[in-house]
């Protein structure tokens, strides 16, 4: 059974004590893993030379607008000139302190970017889904990930109109996240996939498979907790675990390539 991770961020020195561990298992047949600001994009292209099944995704995340060069178009467009895909992009509101209009700036040229090239989005999205709904009505958008979906019931809908695919992270299956675990039962089947976020989100402590931890002592979701995400989201959709991986590894490939 191949499984893939839809998005992560393997670059982040956080996973620098097992990441060649991890790489080497090859526990985990692809993966996206998503820079988030000019300052990682040479990590992300880095391991996505070295490593067959990474897919590199370059960005500017909205809680990094204001680190931005005066030069990071120009910048973001010579790394996607060389192979990748959009993200991790987006808008949050969640971050006050954060100057949204400066995010809806950044997050709508990006976005005209991936569809002038054709390519595919990874989004964040906190606290923001009218104004990114709104967003993604202004124009024609490429197929997009909204990952870690944390929105409404009732908008999946509308996003799977636009294009949208949604990706399952760990956290969800907390006992305190019924109410995102919704959402994802009304996502198609042809519309999921799965995530880790790695080193972010960590799954339930109870649900940890390696209990990873930073020098200071605080948890670090291990990368290799990808199937464990998986057996929660089967469980949800009321499905044995390899009848789910089929077709998100069919989504995999048909949103991000084989």
């Amino acid at each position: 059974m191949k499984i893939f991770d839809a998005h992560n961020h393997l670059q982040a020195a956080e996973l620098t004590p097992w990441r060649d561990a991890f790489l080497a298992s090859g526990a985990v047949a692809g993966m996206v893993v998503n820079g988030t600001s000019e300052a990682d994009w040479a990590a992300v292209a880095e391991l996505a030379a070295a490593h067959a099944g990474i897919r590199a995704s370059y960005g500017v995340h909205p809680w990094r607008v204001d680190e931005v060069s005066a030069e990071w178009r120009e910048r973001l467009s010579a790394r996607l000139d060389g192979g990748g895909v959009v993200g991790e992009i987006g808008l949050d509101r969640w971050k006050t302190d954060r100057n949204f209009d400066r995010q809806l700036e950044i997050f709508r040229w990006q976005l005209g970017e991936a569809a002038r090239r054709g390519l595919p989005v990874t989004i964040h999205c906190l606290r923001a889904w009218g104004a990114l709904n709104e967003v993604l009505h202004e124009a024609t958008a490429p197929p997009f990930l909204l990952h870690a979906y944390g929105g409404p019931v009732e908008m999946v809908r509308g996003f799977v109109e636009r294009g949208g695919y949604f990706s399952f992270s760990g956290s969800f299956l907390a006992a305190n996240r019924e109410r995102k675990r919704e959402a994802f039962l009304a996502v198609p089947l042809d519309r999921l996939l799965v995530e880790t976020d790695a080193p972010d989100m960590p799954l339930p402590e109870e649900l940890d498979q390696f209990a990873a931890r930073s020098a200071t002592g605080e948890r670090v979701n291990h990368p290799g907790n990808l199937g464990a995400v998986y057996a929660g989201l089967a469980e949800l959709r009321g499905m044995p675990v390899a009848e789910l991986a089929g077709p998100v590894a069919g989504n995999y490939a048909r949103l991000f390539g084989s």
